[in-house]
């Protein structure tokens, strides 16, 4: 794995950690509670189609999303945030892995 996908993937196993309540308590990281799933999407020009394939998430799943009907949990929260921030690096670690 190149070294920007190992730093994301333990950049997302630090906020899954956080999420849980396991990390470090010196250690701060705000994952909102909610999350404009659908604003990331559009931002990023993608159909839900391809937004869920590429980033492994189900259309149904995604739909719930964007309706409004389910909110996505903790570390799946975080995982949107970085796909929001960097969505480059997010598919070259999935690549990768």
């Amino acid at each position: 794995m190149s070294k920007a996908g190992e730093s994301i993937r333990k950049g997302l196993e630090e906020a899954i950690r956080y999420a849980r309540g396991e990390a470090n308590e010196g250690y701060r990281v705000h994952v909102p509670e909610r999350i404009d799933v659908k604003a990331i999407r559009e931002r990023l020009r993608m159909t839900q189609q391809s937004f869920a394939a590429r980033f492994g998430f189900s259309v149904n799943t995604l739909r719930h999303w964007e309706q409004g009907t389910r909110q996505p949990e903790g570390p799946t929260r975080a995982y949107l945030l970085v796909i929001q921030r960097d969505p480059r690096a997010v598919e070259k670690a999935l690549r990768a892995a």
